[in-house]
C-alpha cells in the first residue's frame, strides 16, 4: 500500500507491477509492505535508484535512502523456494573470468579476486547486487534471465560488489 508522507493522504493499493505510479499518486513518500516482497524504483518503467522492501513499514524511505523524489514505480518479487544458481563474468557480454555464485557473497573482490562484474546470467532464483561489499550502497534486482552489460541498463560507472539471495524466509 503506498501513501502520501507518513501514511497520510491519498494511498494506492498495489498487489502486482506498476510501471507507473503517477496516475495513481503525485508523489508516494510512504509505503507499507503487507505481505511478499518489492523493489521500488525513484523514475517509471523500473528504472533509476532501485531499494527492496520486505514487510513492515516505510514513513519515511525518503530520508532513510537519501531519495530525492519518490517512488515512480515498483515491482512484485516472486516468492522462490528451491536452489540459487548465478554465472558472474569480469566484462559485458558474458566475458573474461566467470565465476558461478549459489549462495550470498558479501565481497565478490575477497571471494573471487573479481574487480569488477559487468555481465552475469541468473539461471535460478532471485537476488540483489549492491555496489559496495557486504551488502552496502545501490542496489540491483536480479530475476532468471541474462544481463550481459549493466551499463546498458542505466548503471554506468557503478560497480557490483556483493551479492545476497532474496530468501522465501523474507516473505
Amino acid at each position: 500500500m503506498l501513501f502520501n508522507k507518513n501514511f497520510m493522504g491519498r494511498s494506492y493499493e498495489c498487489m502486482s507491477d506498476c510501471a507507473d505510479m503517477s496516475s495513481y499518486l503525485n508523489k508516494c513518500h510512504s509505503c507499507r509492505v503487507e505481505s511478499g516482497c518489492f523493489m521500488v524504483y525513484d523514475r517509471p518503467n523500473y528504472m533509476g535508484n532501485q531499494y527492496f522492501m520486505k514487510r513492515g513499514e516505510y514513513a519515511d524511505y525518503m530520508s532513510m535512502w537519501g531519495w530525492s523524489g519518490c517512488i515512480r514505480s515498483c515491482r512484485m518479487i516472486p516468492m522462490h523456494r528451491g536452489s540459487y544458481r548465478m554465472k558472474s563474468y569480469e566484462r559485458e557480454n558474458f566475458g573474461g573470468q566467470m565465476y558461478e555464485l549459489m549462495d550470498d557473497c558479501d565481497s565478490i573482490m575477497d571471494r573471487y579476486r573479481m574487480s569488477d562484474c559487468m555481465s552475469c546470467h541468473v539461471m535460478d532464483g532471485h537476488g540483489l547486487m549492491y555496489e559496495q561489499p557486504h551488502y552496502r550502497g545501490r542496489m540491483m534486482y536480479l530475476r532468471p534471465g541474462e544481463y550481459r552489460n549493466f551499463m546498458n541498463m542505466g548503471m554506468s560507472g557503478m560497480r557490483w560488489m556483493s551479492m545476497r539471495r532474496i530468501m522465501d524466509s523474507w516473505y
